[in-house]
């Protein structure tokens, strides 16, 4: 890791004290930088607030919001939940699969553009079904929608 990584995370510790009560507030700003929570960087993390590597590790495991491997520029999450089931969201999860080559194994592209993740609900039931994309609802979605989506991503890079 680069010697740059390791001062803008020293100013994130330094932001919250290195206070090992402010851990979670502290991995989510780390995660904004890179996507993920690198392994470098959760044992620096745990050396500096006085954690064990292990409970540490343990907190990211345990919150589905932390990520241990690198996600796309662009996540979109595909809502599996009740309603959107019903109104077809396997379609849209099919036609998101088919557009990028990813798969339930494989779920960021080659290139770190796109990562897909199906998630239990999105919170948005009348809107079904739905994909956010990083932190933007797409509502009432369709297999064509999710295609053009996948295209209007591409395009933006």
């Amino acid at each position: 890791m680069e010697q740059k990584d390791y001062k803008q995370i020293d100013e994130i510790l330094a932001k919250y004290d290195r206070d090992k009560a402010r851990i979670i507030t502290i991995m989510q700003e780390v995660q904004n930088i890179y996507r993920y929570l690198p392994q470098d960087v959760l044992s620096y993390i745990a050396k500096e607030v006085g954690m064990s590597e292990s409970k540490l590790y343990g907190v990211a495991t345990f919150y589905s919001n932390f990520a241990l491997t690198g996600k796309g520029k662009y996540v979109l999450k595909v809502c599996r939940g009740t309603a959107c089931h019903v109104r077809k969201s396997g379609n849209v999860l099919r036609a998101l699969y088919e557009a990028t080559g990813l798969n339930e194994e494989k779920t960021t592209t080659d290139d770190g553009l796109i990562s897909i993740e199906i998630v239990s609900c999105l919170g948005a039931c009348a809107l079904s079904p739905v994909v956010m994309v990083n932190d933007t609802v797409h509502a009432a979605m369709t297999a064509d929608k999710a295609k053009d989506l996948v295209d209007e991503l591409r395009a933006e890079g």
